[in-house]
Formats: structure tokens, C-alpha cells, sequence
């Protein structure tokens, strides 16, 4: 290598060395652009914060749970969230988070919050069946709890062969205010918990 060849590779190290060296301070003075993506998220654990255990087998009166059901703000400013708890049969429709369309079920129970950037909030859910009965290849829900509120339903759920059941669904729909229009808008988010009703 000749003199002027070890210059020149001695130079870009040099000069190397020094924009790695400078990379912490200028990135205080020249911000890098972030991630742009905004979002929420929506979570359902099983009784030891785990994505497991839920309750599914259940049977009148047996009190299940809690399952935790969590929400993260991540949309870079701050927000204000409601939770819908539904119940619904194996036929009724659930939220069309493609359209952003709620379920057309009416509400049970509810949670509203506020999150910061950031921010996280969690609940523990308990629930119970409250009033079960039989008919043939039918059972008829009239009535749940949720955190030790009584709700009317009135559902029925055919028995299913293949899967051995009659199934039901608990599931939370997340909503979140819209500032401009001064009303809570469905966030496209939903979690779900499937049971299946037991004969005593």
C-alpha cells in the first residue's frame, strides 16, 4: 500500500469513527421520524393473567372468572375509551371490524376510561350465568351477571353436534371518542370468550 493509499483509508476510518461517534448528539438535534402507525389494542386473559385457563365449560349459578380485559393507547395523543360487554348466541352477528360496524346487540355492562399516550388499563370480569333450562336440543340463557349486575337476555342455543355444546359467546366491543364529533365512535377492536352450557 502507498503512502497516499494509507492516507486516504486512514481518513475514512477517521472520518467514520467520527460520524458514529456524533450519531447520539445528532439525533438529539435532527430527530429520526418514528413509527406513524396509531393504534389501540384490546386483550382478554384467562384468571392468572395468562392467554389461557378461560372459563368455557359452565354450568348455572357457578360464578367464573375473573378474565381480565385490558386496552393500551398507542395513537400518540390521549384518549377516551369505552368497553362494551356483550352475550350473544351462536347466531347473532358480531362487530364488523372490516366496516367498522358494531354488533347490533344492545350493551350489558360497560367500562369508560381515560389513557394517556402510552398508558394501559386493565379490569378484572367476573360473570354467571344466572338462569338456565332445557328443552330437547335447546337451552334458553334468561338471564347473566356481570360483576354482580343482573341482565335480561333471553337466548337460546340449538345443540351442535359437531362440537358437542350449546354455545354462547361473552364478548367486548372497544370503542373510542371522536373530539370532533363530540360522540364515541366504535374503535374496530373486539374480544371474545366462548362457553359452552352445561346440564346440572
Amino acid at each position: 500500500m502507498s503512502p497516499e493509499e494509507y492516507k486516504a483509508a486512514f481518513a475514512v476510518a477517521v472520518l467514520s469513527l467520527a460520524l458514529v461517534a456524533a450519531f447520539p448528539t445528532a439525533s438529539m438535534i435532527w430527530p429520526f421520524p418514528r413509527s406513524t402507525q396509531r393504534f389501540s389494542e384490546l386483550w382478554l386473559l384467562g384468571p392468572n393473567h395468562m392467554a389461557e385457563n378461560y372459563p368455557f365449560n359452565v354450568r348455572a349459578g357457578d360464578v367464573q372468572g375473573p378474565v381480565y380485559v385490558g386496552v393500551s393507547n398507542h395513537l400518540g395523543r390521549s384518549g377516551y375509551y369505552l368497553v362494551y360487554v356483550k352475550f350473544r348466541n351462536h347466531t347473532q352477528q358480531l362487530p364488523n371490524a372490516t366496516a367498522s360496524e358494531p354488533s347490533p346487540l344492545s350493551p350489558l355492562y360497560e367500562f369508560q376510561f381515560f389513557l394517556e399516550d402510552g398508558e394501559t388499563w386493565e379490569a378484572p370480569v367476573s360473570f354467571t350465568v344466572e338462569d338456565v333450562s332445557f328443552d330437547g336440543n335447546r337451552s334458553f340463557v334468561t338471564a347473566i351477571s356481570i360483576e354482580d349486575h343482573v341482565f335480561p337476555v333471553n337466548l337460546f342455543s340449538s345443540w351442535d353436534s359437531e362440537y358437542r355444546g350449546f354455545f354462547y359467546q361473552l364478548f367486548f366491543e372497544l370503542w373510542l371518542y371522536n373530539t370532533d364529533l363530540q360522540v364515541f365512535q366504535v374503535h374496530d377492536r373486539f374480544v371474545g370468550l366462548w362457553i359452552d352450557i352445561m346440564r346440572t
